[in-house]
């Protein structure tokens, strides 16, 4: 099967510390992996990139033909992505910017990549701009340095770390959407409706990450345990059972941010008010009750 053009720039990014030749030389270059919004494949696009603080901005230029392109749809469908630059790997969150910041950043990018100015006018969309974050580190909280992960059970608190903080993000967005709300409400006006990209794609994340631990847990580590600790089945049906009570709630929010023009915040911040709850003391409980019966199984597990 013929290489395409996009993996060989990939394989010579790669294979040379990202430096590349062709119509690449020279130029800022990341490699981007998104996941398929249909397929769930991982696939990497070589993209250019332009810095604003201490951000990596990347835009949907496609060269500035009438539809996005392929990567765009993938990070809105699913907003963790994984970022190359040189020789130094990432997760980060992919959260186009909207509006008049997006304006700005816009300018900022055709300011050091006069080229995007000229895409943008040869399409009638707007270039979408992508802000790419650094995804919340697997660490302990906000100033601890990271977690030591020597056992099992160190992994299973960094994990729980991660989603923690995950979640105490997804919140600051909303209590900072509805403190602008309010300075721009009169009094006892409704909030407006909508939410916003950036909650969208962090808390999409989040739901995607918790989806995908929990499923682990009740597909592989809870059965794996229970082989050795038969005798603590009742602890494992509350386990699944408490895994089907978030899976609920987190079903509601992501049903929520399917159309973020009407969502309503209100209803959006109860539902994220009752995870919070649900989850921690889903958390708290399994650390409790599972740490203890995985604190000498070493991590990484051995090799066979």
């Amino acid at each position: 099967m013929p290489t395409s053009f996009n993996d060989s720039v990939t394989e010579e990014f790669r294979a040379n510390g990202g430096k590349v030749g062709g119509p690449f030389e020279g130029a800022d270059l990341l490699l981007l992996t998104t996941t398929g919004a249909k397929s769930g494949a991982r696939r990497t696009t070589p993209l250019g990139y332009v810095r604003h603080g201490d951000s990596l901005l990347v835009v949907a230029s496609n060269l500035g033909a009438p539809a996005h392109p392929d990567w765009y749809g993938n990070l809105l469908a699913h907003p963790a992505v994984r970022v190359e630059i040189g020789t130094r790997e990432f997760e980060a969150l992919a959260v186009p910017a909207e509006g008049a910041r997006r304006d700005e950043l816009f300018a900022h990018v055709v300011r050091e990549a006069p080229g995007y100015g000229d895409y943008q006018a040869a399409t009638d969309r707007t270039l979408p701009v992508v802000v790419l974050e650094p995804a919340v580190p697997a660490a302990g909280e906000a100033g601890e340095a990271p977690r030591e992960v020597r056992t099992l059970a160190d992994k299973i608190l960094e994990v729980h770390d991660h989603l923690r903080a995950q979640l105490r993000l997804v919140t600051a967005d909303v209590d900072a959407h509805f403190a602008a709300l309010a300075a721009h409400q009169g009094p006892g006006e409704p909030p407006a409706p909508g939410l916003g990209l950036q909650i969208r794609q962090r808390c999409l994340a989040f739901c995607q990450a918790l989806e995908f631990h929990h499923t682990s847990e009740d597909g592989h580590l809870f059965p794996g345990i229970a082989r050795y600790h038969p005798y603590v089945t009742d602890v494992f049906d509350r386990l699944s059972a408490e895994h089907r009570t978030v899976a609920r709630i987190q079903d509601g929010l992501v049903a929520l941010l399917a159309d973020l023009g009407s969502a309503e915040p209100p209803l959006f911040r109860a539902e994220l008010a009752k995870m919070t709850t649900e989850l921690n003391a889903h958390l708290d409980y399994e650390e409790e009750v599972i740490l203890p019966l995985v604190a000498e199984v070493p991590w990484p597990p051995a090799g066979p």
